[in-house]
Protein backbone atom coordinates (compact mmCIF):
# COMPACT_ATOMS: atom_id res chain seq x y z
CA UNK A 1 0.00 0.00 0.00
CA UNK A 2 1.18 3.48 -0.87
CA UNK A 3 1.20 5.82 2.01
CA UNK A 4 -0.16 9.16 0.77
CA UNK A 5 1.60 12.66 1.81
CA UNK A 6 -0.38 13.81 5.29
CA UNK A 7 -0.55 16.76 7.72
CA UNK A 8 -2.15 17.94 10.61
CA UNK A 9 -2.15 21.43 12.63
CA UNK A 10 -3.31 22.63 15.39
CA UNK A 11 -3.75 21.69 19.93
CA UNK A 12 -2.09 18.74 20.66
CA UNK A 13 -2.14 18.21 24.56
CA UNK A 14 -1.29 15.38 27.04
CA UNK A 15 -1.43 14.30 31.21
CA UNK A 16 -0.58 11.24 32.69
CA UNK A 17 -0.05 10.03 36.19
CA UNK A 18 3.53 11.31 36.40
CA UNK A 19 4.88 14.29 37.95
CA UNK A 20 4.97 17.39 36.02
CA UNK A 21 7.19 17.20 34.01
CA UNK A 22 6.66 14.05 32.87
CA UNK A 23 9.78 11.79 32.83
CA UNK A 24 8.82 9.42 30.32
CA UNK A 25 9.38 11.88 27.70
CA UNK A 26 13.27 12.36 28.46
CA UNK A 27 13.37 8.57 28.44
CA UNK A 28 13.12 8.31 32.23
CA UNK A 29 11.35 5.87 34.24
CA UNK A 30 7.39 6.77 35.15
CA UNK A 31 7.11 8.76 38.54
CA UNK A 32 4.85 6.16 40.15
CA UNK A 33 5.89 3.08 38.17
CA UNK A 34 3.67 3.24 35.46
CA UNK A 35 2.45 5.61 33.04
CA UNK A 36 -1.64 5.90 32.45
CA UNK A 37 -1.33 8.45 29.90
CA UNK A 38 -3.83 10.56 27.73
CA UNK A 39 -2.98 12.28 24.20
CA UNK A 40 -5.34 14.36 22.61
CA UNK A 41 -5.33 16.17 18.89
CA UNK A 42 -7.93 18.79 17.74
CA UNK A 43 -7.05 18.89 13.76
CA UNK A 44 -7.72 22.86 12.95
CA UNK A 45 -6.21 22.29 9.49
CA UNK A 46 -4.95 18.79 8.02
CA UNK A 47 -5.38 16.46 5.13
CA UNK A 48 -4.25 12.47 4.60
CA UNK A 49 -3.67 12.75 0.13
CA UNK A 50 -7.17 14.83 -0.67
CA UNK A 51 -8.72 13.84 2.04
CA UNK A 52 -9.25 16.60 4.68
CA UNK A 53 -9.61 16.60 8.19
CA UNK A 54 -10.38 20.12 9.46
CA UNK A 55 -11.94 20.29 12.88
CA UNK A 56 -11.90 16.59 13.69
CA UNK A 57 -10.72 15.61 17.13
CA UNK A 58 -9.07 11.87 18.10
CA UNK A 59 -7.91 10.87 21.57
CA UNK A 60 -5.08 8.19 22.46
CA UNK A 61 -5.74 6.47 25.86
CA UNK A 62 -1.90 4.53 26.89
CA UNK A 63 -0.61 2.66 30.08
CA UNK A 64 2.83 1.77 30.03
CA UNK A 65 3.75 -0.43 32.76
CA UNK A 66 7.17 0.58 33.36
CA UNK A 67 10.02 2.62 31.09
CA UNK A 68 8.27 3.56 27.85
CA UNK A 69 10.84 2.59 25.89
CA UNK A 70 12.83 0.11 27.29
CA UNK A 71 9.84 -1.62 29.35
CA UNK A 72 7.15 -3.98 28.25
CA UNK A 73 5.12 -2.58 25.59
CA UNK A 74 1.72 -0.39 25.86
CA UNK A 75 -1.56 -0.83 25.61
CA UNK A 76 -3.66 1.30 23.69
CA UNK A 77 -6.72 2.18 22.86
CA UNK A 78 -7.69 4.93 20.36
CA UNK A 79 -11.07 7.15 19.78
CA UNK A 80 -11.75 8.96 16.49
CA UNK A 81 -14.16 11.81 16.17
CA UNK A 82 -18.11 10.70 15.53
CA UNK A 83 -18.65 13.26 13.22
CA UNK A 84 -15.92 11.63 10.82
CA UNK A 85 -16.94 10.22 7.66
CA UNK A 86 -16.42 7.13 6.62
CA UNK A 87 -13.22 8.00 4.99
CA UNK A 88 -12.15 10.35 6.85
CA UNK A 89 -12.42 7.97 10.07
CA UNK A 90 -10.59 5.52 8.12
CA UNK A 91 -7.76 7.97 7.48
CA UNK A 92 -7.75 8.89 11.30
CA UNK A 93 -6.98 5.72 12.08
CA UNK A 94 -4.82 4.79 9.58
CA UNK A 95 -2.57 8.38 10.96
CA UNK A 96 -2.61 8.11 14.83
CA UNK A 97 -2.12 4.32 14.35
CA UNK A 98 1.16 5.14 13.05
CA UNK A 99 0.64 3.25 9.92
CA UNK A 100 0.63 6.48 7.69
CA UNK A 101 4.15 6.61 9.11
CA UNK A 102 5.88 9.81 10.92
CA UNK A 103 6.58 10.49 14.60
CA UNK A 104 3.27 8.41 15.31
CA UNK A 105 4.66 5.46 13.75
CA UNK A 106 7.47 5.72 15.91
CA UNK A 107 4.94 5.42 19.61
CA UNK A 108 3.40 2.94 17.44
CA UNK A 109 6.34 0.39 17.59
CA UNK A 110 6.15 0.56 21.15
CA UNK A 111 2.30 -0.12 21.49
CA UNK A 112 2.14 -4.18 22.13
CA UNK A 113 -1.82 -3.81 22.30
CA UNK A 114 -4.43 -1.91 20.72
CA UNK A 115 -7.92 -2.72 22.82
CA UNK A 116 -9.44 -1.08 20.40
CA UNK A 117 -10.49 1.70 17.93
CA UNK A 118 -13.86 3.28 18.67
CA UNK A 119 -16.12 6.40 17.35
CA UNK A 120 -17.13 9.11 20.20
CA UNK A 121 -18.26 12.10 20.59
CA UNK A 122 -15.47 14.20 21.33
CA UNK A 123 -15.75 17.86 22.67
CA UNK A 124 -12.76 19.91 22.94
CA UNK A 125 -12.42 23.06 24.36
CA UNK A 126 -9.70 25.57 24.31
CA UNK A 127 -9.21 28.70 26.38
CA UNK A 128 -5.81 30.42 26.83
CA UNK A 129 -3.63 28.15 27.88
CA UNK A 130 -6.16 25.63 29.55
CA UNK A 131 -7.58 22.67 27.36
CA UNK A 132 -10.10 20.39 27.79
CA UNK A 133 -11.25 17.22 25.83
CA UNK A 134 -14.38 15.11 26.85
CA UNK A 135 -15.40 11.98 25.42
CA UNK A 136 -18.29 10.63 27.48
CA UNK A 137 -18.09 7.85 29.78
CA UNK A 138 -14.26 7.26 28.61
CA UNK A 139 -12.37 10.45 29.62
CA UNK A 140 -12.69 14.12 30.82
CA UNK A 141 -9.20 15.70 30.99
CA UNK A 142 -7.80 19.66 31.89
CA UNK A 143 -4.89 20.42 31.73
CA UNK A 144 -3.06 24.23 31.98
CA UNK A 145 0.17 24.93 30.38
CA UNK A 146 2.80 26.09 33.15
CA UNK A 147 3.73 29.40 32.32
CA UNK A 148 7.37 30.37 31.83
CA UNK A 149 9.57 33.47 32.04
CA UNK A 150 7.95 34.86 29.42
CA UNK A 151 4.34 35.15 30.67
CA UNK A 152 3.61 35.98 27.00
CA UNK A 153 4.81 32.94 25.24
CA UNK A 154 3.73 29.49 25.97
CA UNK A 155 6.18 26.65 27.66
CA UNK A 156 6.38 23.54 25.76
CA UNK A 157 8.90 20.47 25.06
CA UNK A 158 9.82 20.94 21.14
CA UNK A 159 11.88 18.20 20.61
CA UNK A 160 11.10 15.37 23.44
CA UNK A 161 13.54 12.35 23.47
CA UNK A 162 10.66 9.76 23.17
CA UNK A 163 9.40 10.54 19.69
CA UNK A 164 12.78 9.33 18.24
CA UNK A 165 12.75 6.74 20.38
CA UNK A 166 11.28 3.61 18.93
Amino acid sequence: MTTESWKVEGDYFEACNCESTCPCIFLADPSHGDCRLAIAWHIEAGHYGQTRLDGLNVAGIYYTPGNMVSGPKWRAALYLDERASPEQAETLGRIFSGQAGGFLANVAALVGEVLGVRSAPIRFEADGRKRRLHIPAALDLEIEGLQGADPDRESKVTNPALYGAA
